[in-house]
């Protein structure tokens, strides 16, 4: 007889059957599945964060905006998810496909990448 990944109760069924229950198939995903660290889950909370930042000050695709209205938003610059550097030198910080660009007076070109 077959153990229950979970709960460890015997179990009955199919024979390809890993869990006694969708409680404990849930459960069980759900602890695999969770952020393992604080750490991790803050970074993940600060990214999800930079990028609604990005997604209401960017409705359009393209959009200006000051650096001071970013950090009033609680953005914050140390997190994002990639670089892009363009053939002509200019660096855009991406949060998945939301990106932003530091132009003159303290100011921030947004824009979002196409599909």
């Amino acid at each position: 007889m077959k153990e229950c990944l979970e709960c460890g109760e015997k179990i009955v069924g199919r024979e390809d059957k890993k869990f006694c229950s969708d409680g404990c198939r849930n459960a069980y995903n759900n602890k695999m599945n969770k952020d393992s660290t604080n750490l991790m889950r803050n970074i993940n909370n600060k990214l999800r964060k930079n990028y609604r930042i990005l997604c209401e000050l960017n409705p359009e695709g393209k959009a200006k905006t000051a650096r001071t209205k970013l950090l009033s938003k609680g953005f914050d610059f140390e997190f994002f998810t990639s670089i892009y550097t363009t053939k002509t030198g200019n660096v855009y910080y991406f949060l998945y496909d939301q990106g932003y660009m530091a132009i003159e007076n303290e100011g921030y070109v947004l824009v979002k990448k196409e599909s």
